[in-house]
């Protein structure tokens, strides 16, 4: 008989798994949710059209353009020829309609200018964190200074900013004070729009049994989302660029695999919740809402305008448990 413990060798093995590893019974009467709905918008954000598509549509909008203003053109100048008063209110009105649409068209242009200077923002700092370069990281902070100079809410981060900015010298130090003087409050706000909008895409696909609602909540709340965290970075986006900025996030999330949902933490996540057990709409709406808030992360990291910094990239599991837990029960 022995008095202390018994040990059992394993041939010298320390990383053998533990039952906490083990993966998940499958239950084969209750299928796995698949997030269909975020995965079909990921698809089709993602999707680029075919040279031929553009051409046609291209040739379409330009003959359609065509006919719509001599169309325009002969009824206004005829209505002049009967009705010389009202021919030329009409003319009026149509002139007050080109006006506007000449306005809109250069708002458009400026958003892409705006998703631009970002876009060359964010890779001068990648640059200058590669290099290590202090004069270059100066620079970019400079700029997002300018850029953020009119930002009322953010006055008092500048003024602290701009005491403790000369007394940094390495570039690693100088953009961590930037990103907690000046970009956390604007990642704050960006988070609580990504989980606004993964509590949207959850209740609406869980609680709405119509025929691809599901698809259209997840689609229309993604774009909104990702054009509200441009505007929060300082991107504001028109239309065409939110559909712009939408297919980067999409094209980044499905090349790198991240709209899967044999993810561990949305496994969890879904799994865990007992209300996905008794009902698989409420298990696809947890899983199309984590994989929204995925979306989402992905939406910062391509709007901000520098990179994160190790550790201060927000977790996707933490996004994702803050806001869907207690929305259909307690994870």
């Amino acid at each position: 008989m022995t008095n202390g413990p018994v040990l059992i060798d394993l041939d010298g093995d320390d990383t053998a798994p533990g039952p906490d590893a083990a993966p998940p019974v499958p239950d084969p009467g209750m299928p796995a949710p698949q997030g269909r709905a975020m995965q079909t918008v990921a698809t089709l954000g993602a999707r680029r059209p075919s040279r031929l598509a553009r051409w046609f549509w291209g040739l379409a909008l330009a003959v359609l353009g065509a006919v719509v203003s001599v169309a325009a053109w002969d009824f206004a100048t005829g209505l002049i020829a009967r009705i010389p008063v009202l021919g030329y209110a009409v003319t009026a009105l149509i002139g007050a309609l080109v006006l506007v649409s000449l306005v809109a068209i250069v708002r458009e242009l400026a958003a892409f200018s705006r998703l631009s200077r970002m876009d060359k923002l964010q890779g001068r700092a990648e640059a200058a964190l590669a290099e290590e370069a202090l004069p270059k990281a100066r620079a970019v902070v400079a700029e997002l200074e300018t850029l953020y100079a009119n930002r009322s809410e953010l006055d008092w981060n500048r003024t602290r900013f701009s005491g403790r900015r000369d007394e940094q010298f390495d570039v690693v130090a100088l953009f961590s004070l930037t990103e907690s003087e000046m970009l956390a409050p604007l990642d704050a706000l960006a988070r609580a729009e990504v989980e606004a909008a993964a509590r949207q895409v959850a209740m609406v696909t869980a609680l709405v049994p119509l025929a691809l609602a599901d698809v259209v909540a997840a689609l229309t709340s993604n774009l909104r989302m990702i054009r509200r965290i441009a505007e929060i970075y300082g991107g504001r986006s028109g239309v065409l660029g939110s559909w712009r900025l939408t297919r980067a996030v999409m094209t980044h999330l499905v090349a790198t695999g991240a709209v899967a949902v044999g993810d561990d933490m949305i496994g969890s996540i879904a799994g865990g919740n007992v209300l996905a057990k008794l009902s698989r709409r409420f298990g696809e709406g947890i899983v199309n809402g984590a994989l929204t808030a995925r979306v989402g992360i992905a939406a910062m990291e391509v709007c901000r305008p520098l990179p994160f910094s190790r550790g201060s990239r927000p977790s996707v599991s933490g996004t994702v448990k803050r806001a869907l837990t207690g929305l259909f029960g307690t994870s």
